[in-house]
């Protein structure tokens, strides 16, 4: 391509990665240039490398103008997908941060871990949970610090015995280790080489602490404060903001001010809308559904009939009706006639001819990541599910599905991990719940909204996810392998064997659902992490 002049290359070559090629990268360094060209790119026959040299080098404001008359003037929303932002959100609760996470499309999230950090230290001579200000400057808050200190003091203390409990369980000397010598699994009183002695003892010690810190996390309240860093563009953030600004929590209104003040400095054009009279518009009409739920669940109140742990499939379509939807999704993209012609004449298959249908595409999977095609986004599931709000916030990753959650209570019971029976403090942890559910009574008529900060991550928690069965696929055979912590494990095997029952023969698809239980869940996950260290040095 000889398109420009070697003086336009040496101008263009601080904006894109090339100018010479019919693929480059925008390396711009202003986000809100980088969107206003890819707009402008699909109003114009222009190069995008022209439209730069023409339209924006010498105008500093082009992209706010752009941008601008495109959203003001066209309403083209999906503009606002082309600024994306990175931030980083530190110090927050567990209930916001789940509210931020309920955002499906458009952000990306990544959250400190409960199974990797110990979440009992303190700063400043306090432990790091939210003192939430409507709860600080009310007659709660004696009761609520209390409660979420006798959290915290039980759940601290008991890491280092929890710890050695587990590693008396599961001592070192009877697990296997690879041998670099012999390429074998061996006892490690037989690695003779150090360099395999240090990296069995990582392997041990990460897999044996993640299982001591997963089955002390129930005692955590959802006030312990966490970090989360968030990736995605204008629109979802916009959409974020919104709904963090009319939000009945003062923290998660905060934390909304907190996020536009900075993506204010990265991509301040993509977010305006979020305060102006439309944000403010929508934040009045999100208040209103939430006002209008609230009446309706007043006018249409039950007492709840199930404690935890629940998993129920409880709504679906009669398998034949499925196979048929999906047969013929499967057959339509091979053929040349409409997708209702194809299924009316699946329909007329032998039961036999559809099934093997299903059974060779499921042949086809070599493995977990070969997603099952699309056809079989064909038929879904709704599951009602009630388990601890630590196992709720592992599935709650899942936005391919719709997912809807109730308030954050006491009223379905907590687990306990037997684990903490065998250590013998069954009856600190029992009194932690007890204390919690005190609080939490005392408080849920005046705040129901702030209440949920005193709740512990073992009490359980109303959900239901309804999903297509290729996500069912990707959810139970992720959520199933041996390194998952066993509570989501558990109700996703219970989610499979319903979807079996009732749909025996589609169910072929979801080949890798594992359904044993583990004692050192893991163990070989960090096994197969140290050895893509070792071979990356």
């Amino acid at each position: 391509m000889s398109e420009f002049t070697p003086e336009q290359k040496e101008k263009l070559s601080k904006h894109f990665s090339n100018s010479d090629d019919s693929v480059f990268a925008i390396i711009t360094p202003r986000q809100v240039d980088r969107g206003a060209l890819m707009s402008r790119y699909s109003r114009t026959d222009k190069s995008m490398r022209r439209i730069f040299l023409d339209e924006f080098l010498s105008n500093e404001n082009r992209g706010e103008e752009f941008y601008n008359k495109v959203l003001i003037e066209y309403g083209d929303d999906s503009v606002a997908e082309l600024g994306i932002a990175q931030i980083a959100i530190e110090g927050i609760s567990n209930i916001a941060v789940k509210k931020i996470e309920d955002r499906r499309i458009g952000l990306s999230y990544l959250e400190k871990s409960s199974r990797y950090v110990s979440w009992g230290n303190k700063v400043n001579g306090e432990y790091k949970f939210l003192r939430e200000k409507t709860i600080m400057q009310s007659k709660f808050a004696d009761s609520y610090l209390q409660a979420c200190n006798l959290d915290f003091d039980v759940y601290s203390k008991n890491i280092e015995p929890m710890l050695k409990m587990v590693r008396e369980k599961e001592p070192i000397e009877k697990l296997k280790f690879k041998d670099s010598e012999s390429g074998k699994e061996i006892s490690f009183g037989n690695l003779k080489i150090e360099s395999d002695r240090k990296s069995a003892t990582f392997i041990y010690n990460a897999s044996t602490k993640a299982k001591a810190l997963d089955i002390l996390r129930g005692l955590l309240p959802a006030s312990t404060l966490t970090n989360v860093g968030v990736s995605g563009n204008g629109r979802a953030f916009e959409y974020l903001l919104t709904i963090l600004l009319g939000s009945e929590l003062g923290e998660e209104r905060a934390i909304a001010h907190k996020i536009k003040h900075e993506l204010d400095t990265t991509i301040q054009s993509f977010v305006r809308r979020a305060t102006d009279k439309y944000g403010v518009a929508m934040q009045n009409y999100l208040k209103s559904l939430q006002k209008t739920s609230y009446s309706l669940s007043k006018k249409y109140h039950a007492r709840p009939k199930h404690s935890g742990p629940l998993v129920s499939l409880v709504d679906y379509e009669s398998e034949s009706k499925a196979q048929d939807k999906i047969v013929s999704a499967i057959l339509y993209e091979s053929k040349t006639i409409p997708y209702g012609e194809i299924l009316r004449m699946v329909k007329k298959l032998s039961k036999t001819a559809k099934s093997k249908i299903i059974s060779d595409y499921a042949k086809l999977r070599e493995n977990r990541r070969h997603r099952p095609p699309r056809a079989f986004e064909m038929t879904n599931y709704t599951f009602d599910v009630i388990g601890n709000f630590g196992m709720f916030r592992d599935l709650h990753r899942h936005r391919v599905l719709t997912m809807e959650r109730q308030l954050l209570t006491t009223d379905h019971g907590f687990v306990m991990p037997k684990e903490i029976v065998e250590l013998g403090i069954q009856s600190e942890y029992q009194n932690c719940m007890k204390n919690t559910k005190s609080v939490f009574d005392g408080m849920r008529a005046k705040m129901p909204q702030q209440a949920q900060y005193v709740v512990n991550f073992a009490y359980n928690y109303p959900f239901f996810m309804s999903m297509n069965l290729r996500e069912a696929t990707h959810l139970i055979e992720l959520r199933t392998i041996p390194q998952g912590h066993i509570d989501y494990r558990q109700v996703a095997q219970k989610m499979f064997l319903a979807i079996q029952k009732k749909h025996p023969n589609i169910s072929k698809i979801i080949k890798f659902a594992d359904l044993k239980s583990y004692d050192l869940e893991r163990f070989e996950s960090e096994k197969k992490i140290e050895e893509k260290r070792k071979s990356s040095k």
